[in-house]
């Protein structure tokens, strides 16, 4: 079915892309519809274990919201732009604003697991572009401002009301499925990197694309490779996830009732 067909008169402006260990802030959602993905036109299955896969509508914190729980990879499949019908569809219903959150090791020994990063930049370093192939000059995307200043400065405010420790940095995106090298970690520390990860990058290429302002946080799940000595596993990122989603779903659940996401608010 067409996303606006399910919506029906329920019309939010804001979007959610929710990683592995935000099952909390999915629960805090007093819902309207939760409808999977399978049952979508263009809504891709996750085959990531940690993502449900479903799409929620609903309030949250007394706001319209549209909740993505989960999300299709790069590394699945090839396809950078295998989120493109979703975001597309969040558009064509009147989503103006999206907030992407992920899971992503920490390349600062000061931002350890259970730490909150809040993206300031990105640096593509699969190389992927999910607007390759697109034929209008729209795909020429300004990436200056990729992250949007009135958003950010809502999550601070709310990290400082809540105590919270929102550390702020540069996410690099890699391809995955396989962790990082530690000599690719040395080279993402040198060339400016805090974080890195295996997604959020084509989704903030494709929100910027179709005119939508975005915000993004990455859960800190690990120290990247090389930092400690042991191993990574996505073992490791399921469980760890949780315990900093509480702490992301708390304060975005405080940025959405205090309505901190909108410069008019």
């Amino acid at each position: 079915m067409e996303l606006k067909h399910a919506l029906g008169a329920f019309k939010p402006r804001t979007g959610l892309i929710l990683g592995s260990g935000l099952g909390a802030l999915a629960e805090a959602v007093e819902p309207v519809m939760t409808v999977p993905y399978g049952d979508l036109d263009g809504f891709p299955a996750s085959g990531v274990s940690g993502h449900a896969g479903e799409l929620i509508a609903g309030r949250l914190e007394g706001e319209p919201v549209l909740m993505l729980s989960g999300r299709s990879h790069y590394y699945e499949h090839g396809d950078a732009a295998a989120m493109r019908p979703a975001l597309t569809a969040l558009h064509d219903v009147g989503i103006e604003r999206i907030v992407l959150t992920n899971s992503a090791g920490s390349a600062e020994p000061d931002m350890p697991p259970g730490s909150i990063m809040m993206i300031t930049d990105h640096i593509n370093f699969a190389g992927a572009n999910p607007l390759i192939g697109e034929p209008s000059d729209a795909r020429f995307v300004g990436m200056t401002s990729a992250y949007d200043k009135t958003m950010r400065d809502g999550l601070q405010e709310s990290a400082r009301d809540l105590d919270i420790d929102l550390h702020q940095g540069v996410y690099m995106w890699f391809s995955g499925p396989t962790f990082e090298t530690p000599a690719e970690i040395r080279m993402a520390k040198a060339m400016g990197a805090h974080a890195v990860g295996m997604s959020t990058v084509p989704e903030t290429i494709l929100a910027r694309f179709l005119g939508m302002k975005v915000a993004a946080c990455s859960v800190i799940t690990n120290f990247a490779a090389g930092m400690t000595g042991a191993e990574l596993s996505h073992a490791e990122t399921k469980e760890v996830a949780p315990r900093g989603g509480e702490k992301l779903s708390s304060l975005l659940r405080h940025v959405f009732a205090h309505q901190r996401l909108d410069a008019d608010a």
